[in-house]
């Protein structure tokens, strides 16, 4: 065994078959079964241990923004891994701290803004969680205990998170989880008005719902959120894991104004990054807006071990470089609008929702629905997809997910394009069959 083999458990004769009976041998079945082992990427392509090409246009759930093995976010990552990598928070360093200004500066937050590194999504928003309390805390009533969040959310699966999430599913097996949250129709503004009161801590939206097939509000809703909290003293959340980082074609969904409706930014009190944020690093935030919301938690009120290391932050300011020297946010707005209208056309597609290179796809079902396989369409065109050499995404039964790499190419796109009609002819075609591993809501919603 060579040095590669020890760290990379890959030998030269191993397939993607004796790779998957090792992994079904040692690790947790939490995920269900991979179809594939991936051994390497370069772009928005990968490979398997076969030898076999795919393009992703996941990006492992909107994380991958550079793409796989980009130089820059390597170079980055080398170099800082040479120097210092990780320290705890009972000291800093300059990554860390550089990070948590070019955050700042990008979210436009106001003087007295601070930032959390966590390591991921859910552990930002259980943060959030805490931040609700404490602000519900300082109410002399006693009262302000509520959290408001979205039917079709997601905000991720530790406790707290959780208790934040609508998706049944996910949340029955560990129940009771915290409680105070309750879920109100999405979208429904005049739901959210019947709902407030003084007895609301926190609002928290995701200004796109990317796990219910991509979905944003009407013009005015969330602006209309940022009033009703105002008027009720009530903190306004905007939970930006999947959308931020560039996603939807501006640094975050909230500054869109295909997202809000508006031209100028609606402004939360908080917000929680992850995904994009590291490239492929594990990185997580919160950013607390102002200075009465960023003294909420204290000292000792809070902590992580690895959030915010040398290493993960140095990570994020090369994303943050590279989406900028690369201009990739207006890539992201051009070739999104590209790629949705090619999709649009095509009959096999009945609508799209698009803002970036985060869209939803609603496949048409056709008249004859006893042709549809067995768990829906889209999941069948995703296990179709991937012998074909894509890796897609199936929100719910028709509704398939694209969140590929910033760095896709225009040609990548239209090669899709022309290969879904038959994708999708072939997964009607196919005998029915269990559906496809995912990691999402079954239940389509309306476009």
């Amino acid at each position: 065994m060579n040095d590669s083999t020890a760290v990379n458990a890959v030998t030269p004769d191993s397939t993607g078959a004796d790779l998957l009976d090792r992994y079904r041998a040692s690790l947790t079945g939490v995920f269900g079964q991979p179809s594939r082992v991936l051994v390497r990427g370069e772009g928005a392509t990968v490979w398997d241990a076969d030898g076999q090409a795919y393009t992703d246009l996941l990006a492992g759930i909107a994380v991958n923004v550079l793409g796989h093995a980009h130089p820059r976010l390597i170079q980055a990552v080398t170099e800082q891994l040479g120097t210092l990598g990780h320290i705890s928070n009972l000291f800093t360093s300059p990554p860390q701290i550089a990070l948590a200004e070019r955050l700042l500066e990008l979210a436009q937050a106001p003087a007295g803004s601070t930032v959390f590194f966590a390591n991921s999504g859910t552990e930002a928003n259980e943060a959030v969680f805490k931040l609700a309390r404490r602000h519900g805390g300082e109410d002399p009533s006693g009262r302000r205990t509520r959290i408001l969040a979205l039917e079709h959310s997601f905000h991720g699966r530790t406790m707290g998170a959780l208790a934040l999430t609508f998706k049944e599913q996910y949340r029955r097996p560990f129940e009771p989880l915290p409680g105070g949250v309750e879920h109100l129709p999405a979208g429904d503004l005049d739901a959210l008005t019947r709902a407030m009161d003084e007895t609301v801590a926190a609002v928290v939206i995701e200004p796109v719902q990317g796990e219910s097939g991509v979905h944003g509000w009407p013009a005015g809703y969330l602006q209309g959120a940022r009033d009703l909290c105002d008027r009720h003293g009530s903190l306004l959340i905007f939970d930006e894991v999947q959308s931020g980082m560039g996603r939807t074609g501006t640094w975050f969904a909230h500054q869109n104004p295909a997202v809000t409706g508006q031209d100028a930014p609606v402004l939360p009190d908080a917000m929680t990054l992850a995904k994009g944020l590291g490239g492929g690093v594990p990185i997580g935030a919160l950013i607390s807006f102002g200075p009465h919301v960023s003294g909420l938690l204290t000292p000792g009120q809070h902590g992580t071990t690895f959030g915010g290391n040398p290493l993960a932050t140095a990570a994020g300011l090369a994303v943050i470089a590279t989406i900028e020297a690369e201009h990739l946010l207006t890539h992201a707005q051009m070739l999104g609008a590209h790629l949705a209208g090619q999709l649009r056309v095509l009959p096999e597609v009945r609508a799209v929702r698009q803002y970036g290179l985060l869209i939803g796809i609603e496949l048409a079902v056709p008249a004859d629905r006893h042709s549809v396989p067995d768990g829906g369409l889209a999941p069948s065109v995703v296990r179709c997809g991937v012998e074909h050499g894509w890796i897609l995404n199936a929100t719910g039964p028709q509704t398939l997910r694209l969140a590929p790499p910033l760095i896709l190419s225009r040609d990548e796109a239209e090669r899709f394009v022309q290969e879904l009609p038959e994708l999708v002819r072939e997964a009607l075609a196919g005998s029915p069959s269990s559906p496809a591993p995912t990691d999402s809501h079954r239940q389509d919603r309306t476009p």
